[in-house]
């Protein structure tokens, strides 16, 4: 991921400096041949993408169709920066352990690989 501009899902977000990659806070970020995605509704929207670059824009479109993928949420909180501040707060709480031990990995990662990270 060196120099590559990525996304992942926004519990992870920080951890992308730790692969080298560029963090870029997008549903789904396409670098090269690299497709990435920031959470499960944005994996079918980066398949979709994906699916377009390799068929064509009518077959990812019939891929959406017999999926019946036609996204309505009921509630606009899908994102950091559109969940209520509770809401979030409790969010973070309860991946506050996973998140501390996927640091710590990156961290390992990221001294194998030889990228520096600044303190934050």
């Amino acid at each position: 991921m060196k120099g590559r501009r990525a996304t992942t899902h926004w519990a992870s977000f920080h951890l992308l400096p730790f692969f080298g990659a560029i963090p870029v806070n997008e549903r789904v970020v396409v670098d090269g041949s690299y497709v990435l995605a920031a959470g499960v509704t944005a994996g079918i929207d980066g398949a979709l993408r994906l699916a377009a670059e390799l068929r064509g824009d009518a077959a990812a479109q019939a891929i959406q169709l017999h999926m019946a993928y036609a996204p309505e949420p009921p509630f606009d909180s899908g994102t950091p920066e559109t969940a209520p501040p509770e809401i979030l707060r409790q969010a973070r709480l309860s991946v506050q352990s996973i998140t501390a031990r996927r640091e710590t990995t990156a961290r390992r990662v990221a001294a194998r690989l030889g990228v520096v990270v600044p303190s934050s």
